[in-house]
């Protein structure tokens, strides 16, 4: 009772900092969101006001290059009706005053600037002057601040959006938008945007903020994640004790598993997945031999070497064959072992596969740390081994792409024994397949018998070597034979 209250205490444990994890990501991720979208709508408003200012320094321009005319007919005259944040339009001629010193201090400013300035700024009003000095007429505007912003390309909705917008010129600010009220000391998160616009003579800076309480991230949706890991943690609980029960089963079966194999199935079996590659290569040589020798100019060279290798591939199945049949003749004999020359074995297995090679565009790499080993083995099961390991890799690494595919042989030695490292870069062997991979009829391939890495280990431990299975720290799979040297390294 103590076990299941201490296991359940675990499972609460682990739901509550899953819980937790997950709120805090869905947190995040909502204030990423909130902060890009603010950014994003912050640009366009410095965009949008940008426009508007520089477009008060076009009109006073081209006012200037307009100048003179009568008094009755003057073009600043019509500015209030075009554009609706223009309030006011006045000029001052050769022999003429301003009405006020702002505008003439403002003038005179303008006039050592070389462009336009500021005159009269009341941002509690909302309005400010902009003159521009000019030959003989100089003209000044008087702008409305509410009606400069573009209310219908405006990114944001004015009465609703929780983002502050306002115009700063020193000490001076004006309130675009108001946005959700909120003090320097509450909780949460603020996000601000500071940008002069692009205009020289009206120096503005567009401030824009926004802050996020801790009631507006979303609650309901962290709530569910909780809810979902809580299910999926319950499911999980479920999936252990049915794993734990099925594990349970499976090794009272195991007990009994060897003994229940038909033997002869089993190699019957096996002698179909060995001489089933020496057939296919017998039948590839045999048709490249009929097309060459059909050919109107038979290439005899090529026909020859096709068929020496059909018949180095029968010999081979004939081998297998026989092996076997000793085998079951006498099940207790051990294999007649010979010193092996590893490299040539493994070289000879690369020249049966290289057209898989190729077709898989996969170049192998074979290298020996060391100097060349001699190791005492029966070549007919060495080669089936290796034959079979190098077919399980490139079969492994199909489930990843060409560019990622790569087959390593490692040759190297003990004092006492010469290994060979199979490696790929397939996806692996699943954790819970390492200790199974040897067993009769269990593979990981979907259609595969099963039967080839068993026999292997089979015919590896019938001549005294050992085989392994691993998976490697970065990506692949490696398998080890491991087989005494004929003679011991000193």
């Amino acid at each position: 009772m103590f076990a299941h209250l201490q296991r359940l205490r675990l499972w609460l444990l682990a739901w509550a900092a899953l819980s937790l994890l997950s709120g805090v990501y869905i947190a995040r991720g909502e204030l990423a969101r909130q902060q890009e979208v603010f950014d994003t709508n912050s640009r366009i408003v410095h965009r949008l006001l940008s426009q508007q200012v520089v477009q008060h320094d076009a009109i006073l321009a081209t006012l200037a290059l307009l100048h003179g005319g009568n008094a009755a007919d003057r073009p600043e005259q019509r500015l209030p009706a075009l554009y609706g944040q223009i309030a006011a339009a006045s000029h001052r001629g050769a022999n003429e005053a301003w009405p006020s010193a702002e505008l003439t201090n403002a003038e005179a400013e303008s006039l050592r600037l070389k462009r336009a300035v500021l005159a009269d700024v009341d941002l509690q009003k909302g309005t400010y002057q902009l003159v521009l000095a000019a030959q003989p007429d100089s003209y000044a505007l008087t702008i409305a601040l509410r009606n400069m912003v573009p209310w219908a390309e405006w990114p944001m909705k004015p009465d609703t959006s929780p983002v502050q917008v306002r115009l700063d010129l020193g000490a001076k600010t004006y309130t675009v938008q108001a946005g959700r009220p909120f003090a320097a000391e509450d909780a949460g998160w603020t996000f601000e945007a500071r940008k002069v616009l692009a205009a020289e003579s009206q120096p503005f800076e567009v401030v824009s903020r926004l802050h996020v309480p801790w009631s507006a991230l979303p609650w309901t949706y962290m709530l569910i994640s909780a809810g979902a890991i809580a299910l999926a943690l319950l499911r999980g609980r479920m999936l252990v004790q049915q794993r734990t029960q099925q594990r349970r089963e499976e090794e009272r079966q195991r007990v009994g598993q060897r003994t229940r194999l038909n033997t002869l199935g089993e190699l019957a079996a096996g002698m179909a997945h060995e001489i089933n590659q020496p057939l296919t290569a017998i039948l590839a040589n045999t048709q490249a031999a009929s097309r060459l020798l059909d050919d109107a100019e038979p290439d005899m060279t090529a026909a020859r070497s096709a068929m020496q290798m059909a018949v180095q591939q029968a010999r081979r199945a004939s081998d297998v064959v026989g092996r076997l049949r000793r085998t079951v003749e006498r099940p207790g004999s051990a294999a007649a072992v010979q010193s092996v020359d590893l490299h040539a074995a493994c070289q000879h297995a690369l020249y049966l596969l290289e057209p898989e090679l190729q077709r898989s565009r996969c170049t192998p790499a074979l290298t020996v740390d060391g100097t060349p080993l001699e190791v005492q083995a029966d070549p007919v099961a060495l080669e089936q081994i290796i034959h079979n390991l190098l077919t399980n890799a490139l079969q492994a690494m199909e489930q990843v792409p060409p560019q990622e595919r790569a087959l390593r042989l490692v040759l190297s030695h003990t004092a006492t024994h010469g290994v060979l490292r199979v490696q790929d870069t397939g996806p692996g062997i699943p954790p819970d397949a390492l200790t199974k991979v040897f067993e009769p009829f269990f593979s990981t391939r979907e259609g595969g018998l099963g039967l080839g890495l068993s026999l292997c280990e089979s015919l590896a431990q019938g001549m005294g070597a050992h085989l392994s299975a691993a998976n490697l720290p970065t990506q692949g799979a490696e398998f080890t034979l491991q087989m005494p040297l004929a003679t011991p390294a000193p």
